[in-house]
């Protein structure tokens, strides 16, 4: 509630906009301002819904319908939106977020920002060219536990870290679009980012990466997307990790962190708001919890992008892609 409140355009009215705009406006005093889609009526149908489910949650104004737009052009051409959430597919990552950069807009991306590291880095040129805000929505990097996570981490709490181990698998049915190769389906781009980027803020870089891919099978996928995926990976600093993705079936999505001195065991779902459990190698254990809100913890990602809009920072990135 302390960060200072902007004016969000949300460009996309599928799914993860509609979560991440409840979130927003029920914990935080960010406004949902205008929302582009690619008809006007997808827009009105999202921006009646929104005003549906949060009438009556106290802002700090009265609760007013978002502006429609017919078009993502016209959203980013609102010259009152602070900041644009692109919440597109993921090969529209690319084109979306650099209309809103090129439209001057301060702009927060979904996960991957990119589907390869070079459109990441052609995000963030445009960003640095015009000295505006870019920041890739990993939202799990901002959850209250991670902060503490790193707190250990830092203090050395667990010693020499060894090892990592996170995965994270849900049955996905054949009419999903997770099922569809058009839309980048499979378990690349929506559930490895998760394991992929937790590996790395704890271990660093990768300098060596294996993966072992199986495809879905074709009465869940006609379209063959990839069904698996085990990744073994190697950082400069030593560490190794373990991590798994799927979309045939759930997992317990769980996440380890190995180290001399202590062993960090993360409840699953381990990437959403929750508990975790530190066990040092002579028995003293240390607990925390946190509410499990699941979604809902989307706000905390909206609270940290306006707080480093406001107070003029450049960039925020988390290396999901890889």
């Amino acid at each position: 509630m302390e960060a200072p409140p902007l004016r969000w355009g949300v460009l996309g009215t599928g799914w993860i906009a509609q979560r991440f705009c409840d979130a927003m406006v029920r914990h935080t005093r960010q406004r949902v301002f205008a929302v582009g889609s690619r008809t006007r009526q997808g827009a009105d149908t999202f921006a009646d819904a929104f005003v549906e489910r949060n009438t009556g949650v106290e802002t700090g104004w009265p609760m007013e319908r978002p502006a429609a737009y017919g078009s993502y052009e016209a959203l980013v051409a609102d010259p009152d939106v602070d900041v644009v959430y692109a919440a597109t597919p993921h090969h529209l990552h690319l084109p979306h977020g650099r209309l809103a950069l090129e439209a001057g807009k301060a702009t927060v991306v979904e996960k991957p920002m990119g589907i390869s590291a070079a459109q990441v880095a052609e995000l963030e040129a445009l960003a640095s060219t015009r000295a505006l805000f870019l920041m890739e929505a990993l939202w799990s990097a901002y959850l209250p536990k991670f902060d503490v996570i790193r707190q250990l981490l830092d203090a050395g709490a667990l010693g020499t870290v060894h090892s990592v181990q996170a995965d994270l698998g849900e049955r996905f049915g054949p009419g999903h679009r997770i099922m569809r190769a058009d839309l980048l389906g499979g378990p690349r781009y929506d559930l490895l980012t998760y394991p992929l980027w937790f590996a790395r803020w704890v271990l660093g870089d990768f300098n060596e990466v294996h993966e072992v891919v199986t495809p879905a099978p074709t009465e869940l996928s006609p379209d063959g997307v990839e069904g698996q995926i085990a990744v073994s990976a190697r950082s400069s600093s030593g560490g190794v990790a373990s991590l798994f993705a799927t979309i045939l079936g759930d997992t317990p999505r769980t996440a380890t962190v190995v180290g001399s001195a202590a062993t960090l065991h993360i409840d699953g779902p381990f990437y959403q708001p929750g508990g975790f459990t530190l066990r040092a190698h002579d028995g003293r254990e240390l607990r925390y919890d946190e509410a499990r809100i699941g979604h809902v913890g989307l706000h905390f990602e909206a609270a940290a992008a306006a707080r480093a809009v406001a107070a003029g920072r450049s960039a925020a990135r988390h290396q999901t892609t890889g």
